[in-house]
């Protein structure tokens, strides 16, 4: 029998009203996760990004795990992540898997119950790329960020917090995240309802997700 851990508690007992979903897509280094925590944490959200539908590569060696492309949307289990996203649209509970980054594998028995949720962020590289998941946000954002800087944020991240070397984290920027962003994220941004700068301020980013929200009279379910 799994175990599971709950989250978003504070809402299991709330209305059943649809909940308001926004999907948050960008290219790595573009803010995106940044920009999703905030919302989440200043809204009283809940931040659902695709990383933790990363396929289970348990069957592949270690040694082969680390080199599979995890900035190919292949790698996501798409088809379980939209009957997620669609069954918490619908005010129903989920069992969400547990990622282990360091084994690129689940973890057994193990999930995260989600919901139901009054504000769900969609977060990930591939958030506007899956077209199932399209139809179920109530706004679309793209985070629109230089490639310079993208790569000046990722390279900060992966040395600092993960002790990589600059040049691991250049070879591997060149070979497989531009190519993705190039090929996969960047063309997503066409089912943007709102563009953002990701170059700016933080709270200016959240207040015109805010904004946008308001204008579309979301706020109202959220709040």
């Amino acid at each position: 029998m799994s175990s599971s851990s709950p989250i978003a508690s504070q809402h299991a007992n709330q209305s059943t009203l649809p909940p308001v979903i926004v999907g948050i897509a960008g290219c790595s280094g573009s803010g995106k996760t940044t920009l999703a925590h905030e919302l989440a944490r200043a809204l009283g959200g809940i931040h659902f990004p695709l990383d933790n539908y990363y396929l289970d590569l348990s069957y592949l060696a270690p040694a082969e795990r680390i080199r599979q492309n995890f900035d190919d949307p292949a790698l996501i289990e798409s088809s379980l992540f939209v009957r997620h996203v669609a069954a918490l649209a619908r005010g129903e509970a989920i069992e969400r898997p547990l990622y282990d980054f360091a084994t690129y594998t689940r973890i057994s028995g193990r999930t995260e119950t989600i919901g139901p949720v009054r504000l769900l962020i969609v977060e990930g590289l591939f958030a506007l790329v899956y077209a199932d998941l399209l139809p179920l946000y109530q706004l679309r954002v793209y985070v629109e960020t230089p490639d310079e800087l993208c790569f000046e944020r990722r390279l900060r991240r992966d040395v600092v917090e993960r002790g990589r070397t600059p040049e691991s984290v250049r070879s591997q920027y060149d070979s497989t995240v531009r190519p993705a962003c190039i090929e996969w994220v960047r063309p997503s941004a066409v089912h943007a309802d709102l563009t953002l700068d990701g170059a700016e301020d933080l709270d200016f980013k959240v207040e015109q997700v805010v904004a946008k929200m308001r204008q579309r009279g979301l706020l109202e379910a959220v709040l």
